[in-house]
């Protein structure tokens, strides 16, 4: 039986935060990846197995190395989940601003 791991506790980790972040702009071997990181490679491989198996990342197979890139479309669903709450923040940032420059000119 193979349990789908959740994407948020996936992403809470920030070595796997920094996985994603390697990989966004190219594809990379989980050796590469590894050199990036001061632990040892299984434990960067367990961290690419999480993030294999919330489909947050995808492999491809070349040749005898199998490269990991990032899957854009599992990227937008956490874009969408969290983009009410970058709106509320917003609106309560510019209120906040608002409400300072009132302050700031009745000095």
């Amino acid at each position: 039986m193979n349990l789908r791991r959740d994407v948020f506790q996936a992403i809470a980790d920030p070595t796997r935060r920094a996985i994603l972040l390697l990989v966004a702009s190219q594809s990379m071997t989980a050796g590469a990846i590894a050199a990036n990181f001061d632990t040892a490679r299984p434990t960067v491989s367990k961290h690419l197995q999480i993030l294999t198996e919330c489909e947050l990342l995808k492999q491809e197979q070349n040749g005898r190395e199998i490269y990991y890139h990032l899957n854009p479309d599992k990227m937008k669903e956490i874009a969408s989940f969290i983009e009410p709450f970058r709106k509320m923040w917003d609106d309560r940032f510019n209120k906040l601003e608002t409400i300072m420059k009132k302050y700031q000119a009745k000095k």
